[in-house]
């Protein structure tokens, strides 16, 4: 079942033409990351810049937070697109919250914007409302008295009462105050339907937009074909990078136990999943290896080793390179047509290595990035 493959190097593999040997990106493909990459204005996804305060009008304000809610409702009709049964409901729970935010600031900086031009929003009602009753008035002042009815001839009793009923209620009707508008609800309307046209604008560009996961699975299909493999799914849980190369490990009848010792037993006879095994090893191999992997971490390295051993934090180049190091074998990673291959740090160009597969999507899966196992096709 297993393949053999000799390493092309003492070390590493060759990088690619073009980079620089030292980038430990010639390694390793691109990572897993822990969470959405910045937009090119240095911002997560959705943000939009605050504008220099005391700079913008209360018109330039409006028309920016109608783009906002524009941009938003592309994300989110692209977001429900993509979704699948599984990942529906957290979609639609974290398109309510995008929405919600954006919401929330909008009238944070409306409020804040109405406060420096030293108008309230109570000011602003009253000042509304105090203009309408002008109009109303005025309005009401330069109704045109009714016209002297032309002479007519002499009518029968009914047919006079019949009219006089009719003048009256006429001027009923006229005395009766008018009803003052409610311009809090007339503005939450329109508000309502704006958002009803930029939802409608946001599915139609959504729809016109190519299918991102259809062309991956349609590059990917031929390289497993190519290498007779068959696709084992994993769960996009934030385990799946160490999920699918524990699964990948067992295909190829490697002990997981091989680059980490057994924790002890504690008693109860519990099982230790094998993702968290991955997890210990690839945490072992980067304190082992810190003078390697330190510069390639952010933050404090002792407190990332914690969260990749302890917690769902996301796997991704370097935890590669690591776990390759720790089982002694070759990761080929699958990704949108082509093969990566991560090779481990230690051992010789004649040692014969154990491969393992996997496959990398980008777009395939709506919670980001996402890694699956491959096994070898059974005879």
């Amino acid at each position: 079942m297993g393949s053999k493959s000799k390493s092309n190097s003492k070390s590493q593999p060759t990088p690619p033409p073009g980079d620089s040997p030292s980038d430990l990106n010639t390694l390793l493909i691109s990572p897993e990351s822990n969470g959405a990459a910045p937009e090119p204005n240095g911002l997560p996804n959705g943000t939009e810049p605050t504008p220099t305060e005391g700079k913008e009008t209360l018109e330039q304000m409006e028309a920016r937070h109608i783009k906002e809610q524009r941009e938003l409702q592309s994300r989110i009709a692209n977001k429900k697109r993509n979704a699948t049964k599984k990942t529906r409901n957290f979609i639609n729970d974290e398109c309510a919250r995008m929405e919600w935010e954006l919401r929330d600031r909008q009238q944070r900086e409306m409020g804040e914007l109405r406060r420096k031009l030293g108008l309230s929003e109570e000011a602003a009602e009253q000042e509304d409302e105090l203009v309408d009753g002008i109009k109303e008035v005025k309005l009401d002042d330069e109704v045109p008295a009714p016209a002297p009815a032309p002479a007519q001839k002499p009518q029968p009793e009914p047919q006079q009462q019949q009219q006089q009923q009719q003048q009256q209620q006429q001027q009923q009707q006229q005395q009766q105050p008018k009803k003052k508008r409610n311009r809090h609800k007339e503005r939450l309307a329109r508000k309502q339907a704006q958002t009803e046209a930029l939802m409608a604008q946001a599915e139609a560009e959504a729809a016109a937009m190519p299918d991102q996961r259809a062309r991956e699975r349609q590059a990917m299909q031929p390289v497993f074909d190519l290498h007779g493999l068959v696709e084992q799914p994993i769960e996009p849980d934030g385990h799946c990078m160490f999920a699918a190369i524990a699964d990948a490990l067992a295909d190829q009848a490697i002990d997981l136990y091989k680059g980490v010792a057994p924790l002890p037993e504690d008693g109860e006879g519990k099982k230790e999943p094998p993702y968290k095994i991955v997890r210990r090893a690839a945490a072992e191999r980067l304190v082992r290896h810190r003078d390697v992997f330190e510069g390639f971490v952010e933050g404090d390295f002792e407190e990332y080793v914690r969260k990749i051993r302890d917690t769902g934090e996301w796997g991704g180049q370097v935890e590669l390179l690591a776990l390759a190091t720790a089982y002694g074998v070759e990761i080929k990673v699958v990704q949108e047509g082509r093969v990566e291959t991560v090779s481990p740090m230690e051992g010789g160009d004649d040692e014969e290595r154990e491969t393992i597969w996997l496959a990398y999507y980008r777009h395939d899966y709506s919670l980001g990035e996402h890694y699956n196992s491959l096994r070898r096709k059974s005879d």
